[in-house]
């Protein structure tokens, strides 16, 4: 396939050639301190835009930007349970590989300590909806964006207008990131097949520029963007809410069982607020609290929850008992039958619950 002499039109491209960025080993973006974007050749630092803008991001672009908080402050955007029981206790000692009463070990995504959303580079993000809405199509991707967005590390703005590739853009400069396969040669592979060549794994975004006022183009735009409200709770909020409605126990059920694999999906029959509810089933928690935990966490209303209830009540897998109270009507306490009694660990309980609805 014939490509163009310039396959990569830009505003800025005239006034600069391509730019990569290598850095030393002690540079390397899994290892920085700050959030680091992959380039073609090196990284470089979000925190080196003063007031950092990115403008009509890809999805894979969006993804490598919360990846890049990801690696620098995994405890503060995808805590494991080590990282959130030493939050909610008001320890340091998050991302250690910790056994749990199961006799298993929490997962681990890092060595840092717990994370202050002061220490690190905000961004404003201002992308179109049909990016976030790839990027947050599953829980856990869509769970760390809303961890920087609930944290205030990132401003998510939507209603930008399409632009020839993404900009990033601070107060002092700005560029332009473009995917690196859209700028370099086709090759053949063994087959004949045209692909795009790939120097090294093909990874990463080449810069092009270094426009100053840059970032003014896009300011009425951002004045008169919408902020995107996330359907999706980050995992901190999660185990928060659920440990303070209900108890530790429950909250950390809920975060393993989340963790189930298929990745849990918005619609899907056995979705996060559908795993979650069971975990209060399974736990005998009461009705009342497992409700307003649910919601506090930002997982549904009050009538998403009260149709999950009559769903599992049908099935056989719910009943309720009277609780008396020293005030007021008794609660209803929530008892598990069938094979979500019978279930032992998260993997169980997705089963339970997965059986006969897919």
């Amino acid at each position: 396939m014939d490509r163009a002499a310039d396959p990569c039109p830009n505003p800025v491209r005239d006034r600069s050639t391509p730019v990569t960025l290598t850095f030393s080993a002690s540079q390397d973006p899994s290892m920085s301190t700050d959030p680091a974007l992959p380039l073609a050749g090196g990284a470089a630092s979000i925190r080196e835009f003063d007031d950092p803008l990115l403008v009509d991001p890809t999805p894979a672009l969006l993804t490598a930007v919360v990846e890049a908080y990801r690696a620098t402050a995994p405890s503060l955007v995808d805590p494991d349970l080590a990282a959130l029981r030493a939050a909610a206790d008001g320890g340091a000692d998050g991302g250690a590989d910790t056994a749990d009463g199961d006799g298993t070990a929490d997962r681990t995504v890092g060595p840092d300590s717990l994370a202050s959303p002061s220490d690190l580079p905000t961004l404003t993000v201002l992308a179109n909806d049909d990016a976030v809405d790839a990027v947050t199509a599953r829980f856990h991707s869509a769970s760390r964006l809303a961890a920087l967005v609930e944290a205030g590390v990132c401003r998510l703005l939507t209603g930008v207008e399409p632009q020839p590739n993404a900009v990033l853009a601070g107060r002092s400069t700005g560029c332009v990131l473009v995917e690196r396969e859209e700028c370099v040669p086709a090759e053949r592979d063994g087959d004949e097949h045209e692909r795009p060549s790939r120097e090294g794994d093909g990874r990463g975004w080449v810069r092009l520029g270094a426009e100053p006022s840059l970032r003014e183009r896009y300011a009425r735009s951002v004045a008169e963007a919408d902020e995107r409200r996330l359907r999706t709770p980050s995992r901190s909020r999660v185990y928060g809410a659920f440990r303070e409605r209900c108890d530790e126990a429950v909250a950390a059920d809920v975060i393993r069982t989340l963790d189930v694999d298929p990745e849990p999906s918005e619609g899907e029959a056995v979705g996060p607020r559908v795993r979650a509810y069971a975990v209060g089933v399974r736990r005998g928690a009461l009705d009342h609290a497992l409700r307003r935990a649910c919601e506090d966490a930002g997982l549904g209303s009050r009538a998403t929850f009260t149709r999950i209830k009559k769903d599992l009540r049908d099935r056989g897998l719910l009943a309720t008992e009277s609780v008396p109270q020293p005030v007021g009507r008794p609660r209803e306490r929530l008892v598990a039958r069938g094979a979500l009694a019978d279930a032992e660990g998260a993997d169980a309980v997705v089963a339970a619950v997965r059986d006969g609805r897919e």
